[in-house]
């Protein structure tokens, strides 16, 4: 249980090891106690098999590395994880919810000038393998986009932040203002590693559907303009 406990001891090591803080870690157990049908047996209990859910999915990590981590038997990790997983699955309603995009009336400073946003990306990778029947449900329409870092092609469908541009929030708290529209306010995350993505990646198309990522000058152009408006609306308020 030391592992257990130190995962859990402080948000640091949550986040760092499942990904999440510890108090969404305590509503996704409730969740899952509640309408998932997760439920402690006197052997494992509830939190221990969320544990070792998330550690697993979040690191990609083996059965056996587990095994020597909690000390538990391979078919007990394999038995819980299966379990907490079809609890996750029955809360697909609760936990998963279709983007929809930031309208042209969106009085929201944060997000109003990004219209058709759909929401923010941040290059976290999960491996799955989706049935080629529903392939086309996660791909992203034209004419929409999300927020991505720096590790997408800023292309179509993927507006990314310059590259070579740092963003630090404490330079802005100790009073430095952006001095062009390609600096920005915007909390970096300490572990997040910049690189070049060069290849395109190719998907199957249809009629509405953004089959290849690649950069253009129409959509760098556009996030010029997005970031010259944010820039002056910042000056013309005083920031």
């Amino acid at each position: 249980m030391s592992f257990l406990n130190s995962l859990l001891d402080n948000d640091v090591n949550c986040i760092s090891q499942l990904r999440m803080d510890r108090r969404t870690f305590d509503t996704l157990c409730q969740l899952l106690d509640d309408d998932g049908y997760v439920k402690s047996d006197g052997i494992v209990t509830l939190q221990e098999q969320v544990c070792i859910f998330l550690h697993i999915i979040a690191h990609h990590t083996k059965n056996r590395t587990i095994i020597t981590r909690l000390f538990r038997l391979g078919e007990t990790i394999s038995r819980y994880f299966n379990s907490v997983l079809h609890g996750v699955l029955r809360l697909h309603k609760i936990l998963l919810s279709p983007p929809k995009p930031i309208s042209d009336n969106c009085l929201d400073d944060r997000w109003k000038v990004f219209k058709n946003c759909l929401g923010a990306l941040d290059g976290t990778y999960i491996k799955v393998n989706v049935p080629e029947i529903d392939k086309p449900r996660y791909r992203t329409r034209k004419g929409c986009y999300y927020l991505v870092d720096v590790g997408y092609t800023n292309g179509e469908g993927f507006l990314a932040p310059y590259r070579g541009t740092r963003y630090h929030l404490s330079e802005w708290r100790d009073g430095c203002a952006p001095i062009n529209h390609e600096e920005r306010e915007m909390i970096i995350d300490p572990g997040e590693v910049e690189f070049d993505r060069s290849e395109d990646v190719a998907v199957n198309t249809d009629d509405d559907i953004i089959g290849s990522i690649s950069s253009s000058d129409q959509w760098t152009n556009w996030r010029d303009d997005i970031a010259k408006q944010m820039f002056a609306e910042r000056r013309c308020h005083g920031h």
